[in-house]
């Protein structure tokens, strides 16, 4: 199995919406951060200038399941890796779970990779394609 990109969150107030609990854009929000964190660890910023083109992944379709409500206080492990690779997207596999294990949230994001001034998908550079590859799952 390849990497994967961790990072410990404890939910704060700010994160629960008036029914008490983390609010669904928070989720993503949490993935979403993580996915960025794992392109920085990689060396590949996203939206910063590589071979003369900012490039970026943008999601373009998504599919997820929440398998638990998360409540303020909690400690939770956000893990980021990568399932598909092809020649203009890459689908990132979210997962949430408490530190005890239990699962809280997946999601699936097929993305593509943007040329941030043309507005277009772009080919994945083949030093951000190997790099991407070391984040592959079985």
């Amino acid at each position: 199995m390849g990497l994967s990109h961790r990072t410990r969150v404890v939910i704060g107030t700010a994160d629960c919406d008036a029914l008490g609990h983390m609010n669904v854009a928070r989720y993503f929000a949490l993935c979403n951060q993580n996915g960025f964190a794992m392109q920085t660890a990689m060396g590949w910023n996203p939206g910063d200038t590589v071979d003369g083109q900012r490039l970026s992944f943008a999601v373009v379709h998504s599919e997820s399941d929440f398998k638990s409500e998360v409540m303020e206080g909690e400690a939770l492990v956000v893990e980021t890796d990568i399932s598909e690779i092809s020649n203009r997207s890459a689908t990132f596999r979210n997962r949430i779970w408490r530190e005890d294990g239990a699962p809280v949230f997946e999601s699936h994001w097929k993305s593509v990779l943007l040329d941030l001034e043309t507005r277009r998908a772009a080919h994945i550079p083949e030093p951000f394609r190997e790099a991407l590859a070391r984040y592959m799952t079985l």
